[in-house]
């Protein structure tokens, strides 16, 4: 926030500066006098920090912080255990297809129970078809596949959620300075200062900063786990059809 006041402050200068020259060409002996009394004064203008900013927001600001806590909490949570490996582990894989080879399809169903994960679930879904035959096992591998995927979308919802409604929150924290703003000119029948403005007009800003601040990164972790988790999706299907297709009865 420095580069800003320094900003501010060279507005407030500039005027000055001007009539201090004029004034000195025209051989005004008391210029030099005003601007030293006007430059002492924009001295003493408090200078901001980003927490001064921060603070600014108000209740809405407070609130939008505490969702950016929320949503980091949710990236490393999903991140950690929507983790590939963790979905469809590879060592599982090879034990299953040896299994599978080995026609020792019990064994392969006490091992999905045992090691649950995305892969197992499914696999163990259509294990437990076994009887009906291959429809009946196709059938199965269906529906637990959309369980297991409705469940794994289902979590990431929560930061499209949140994606969603940090801006919202700031562009609601803007109408609310606003409306403050607007309140006090009119209480002051238009008589109001700039400084008895800068509440409403900071709390509009700096709300609109922070809801923009938390929704770009949270829809850029949800697109990025929305793609591996399709990934994941698809990847299995792959797997499924390679453990289940020896299931299927050669056309007469």
């Amino acid at each position: 926030m420095r580069w800003i006041s320094a900003i501010v402050l060279a507005a407030v200068l500039a005027g000055p500066v001007a009539d201090w020259g004029v004034a000195l060409a025209t051989g005004n002996p008391t210029a030099g006098l005003v601007f030293a009394q006007e430059e002492g004064e924009a001295a003493a203008v408090k200078s901001y920090t980003m927490w001064d900013s921060i603070k600014a927001g108000g209740a809405i600001g407070a609130l939008i912080i505490l969702i950016s806590v929320a949503s980091l909490a949710l990236v490393i949570q999903y991140t950690v255990e929507q983790k590939h490996d963790k979905l469809i582990p590879p060592h599982l894989i090879a034990e299953l297809e040896q299994l599978f080879e080995e026609q020792a399809y019990d064994e392969a169903a006490d091992m999905c129970q045992a090691q649950p994960c995305y892969l197992t679930n499914i696999v163990g879904a259509g294990l437990a078809q076994m009887e009906g035959g291959y429809d009946a096992i196709m059938k199965g591998l269906e529906t637990a596949g959309e369980e297991e995927t409705t469940r794994l979308f289902s979590k990431l919802s929560n930061l499209s959620l949140i994606a969603s409604i940090a801006p919202m929150m700031g562009l609601f924290g803007t109408v609310s300075g606003m409306i403050g703003a607007f309140n006090i000119i009119a209480s002051t029948a238009g008589g109001a200062s700039p400084g008895q403005l800068a509440s409403g007009i900071s709390e509009a800003l700096v709300t609109t900063f922070l809801g923009l601040v938390v929704a770009m990164p949270t829809l850029v972790a949800y697109h990025f786990l929305r793609a591996r988790a399709i990934k994941v999706s698809m990847e299995s299907g792959s797997i499924l059809t390679n453990l289940f297709e020896r299931f299927r009865q050669p056309a007469s």
